[in-house]
């Protein structure tokens, strides 16, 4: 079985990447919404470590993709973009990172605090006013993520993982919503200090998934074609 999913029309110059590490199918939602305008690749990663992760996607977008190619990296799939660009930046033109975790580990221990502080409220912690519907479905892999997850939190606690970022060479765009538990200036301010071509846009009434809230999912598409024109 193909380990990823083509939207719209060739040429495929932008690829989705899911978060988890395991969720495949999560930022499904996104391609869709853009294959109306663009070729959109979504590679679903199956590795059981991140190097490998890493070259699953590599060869993804070496077989289905025109080159260099746009990467839009939801949560894990910020980090696993980024690492990408770097030990392979002739593949990607831009990264645009989608509620990415904190990039340093003292950052890390206000995500479990803000869901346990949401855990009375109607709504899931991780989202602030959801569209009303069945969600997408997701095939995760709790192996996967249990696998990747122990290795990814290694390199951010050790430093590495800031330490390796610093060398990304394109231009790098970070949205993320304003009531996601992972912490805004986790990923602001790290990226700030270290990237030349950084931007970072906070958008309002917003958790960790831009694209199922009612009142920034509008707002988070129009930004996303706009760095895409």
């Amino acid at each position: 079985m193909d380990n990823f999913r083509k939207y719209g029309d060739p040429p495929f110059r932008i690829a989705v990447v899911h978060g988890g590490p395991g969720g495949a199918g999560e930022v499904a939602p996104v391609a869709r919404e853009l294959s109306s305008e663009y070729g959109v690749l979504e590679p679903l990663q199956t590795a059981v470590s991140v190097n490998g992760q890493v070259e699953e996607l590599k060869a993804v977008l070496e077989k289905e993709a025109e080159l260099p190619v746009v990467l839009i990296g939801h949560s894990w799939g910020a980090w696993l973009s980024l690492i990408l660009a770097v030990k392979h930046p002739a593949l990607v033109k831009k990264l645009i990172l989608v509620g990415s975790g904190p990039f340093e580990e003292k950052y890390a221990a206000e995500i479990s605090r803000a869901r346990l502080d949401r855990m009375d409220k109607e709504t899931v912690p991780d989202a602030y006013d959801p569209i009303e519907g069945k969600p997408e479905p997701i095939d995760y892999k709790g192996d996967i993520f249990n696998s990747v997850w122990k290795e990814a939190e290694e390199l951010r606690s050790s430093g590495k993982l800031l330490e390796f970022v610093k060398d990304i060479k394109c231009p790098v765009v970070a949205i993320h919503g304003d009531y996601d538990p992972h912490p805004a200036e986790g990923v602001q301010k790290p990226l700030s200090a270290i990237l030349k071509d950084f931007r970072f846009i906070l958008l309002d009434h917003c958790g960790h998934k831009p694209w199922i809230e009612k009142d920034a999912r509008e707002k988070f598409f129009e930004l996303i074609r706009n760095e895409l024109s």
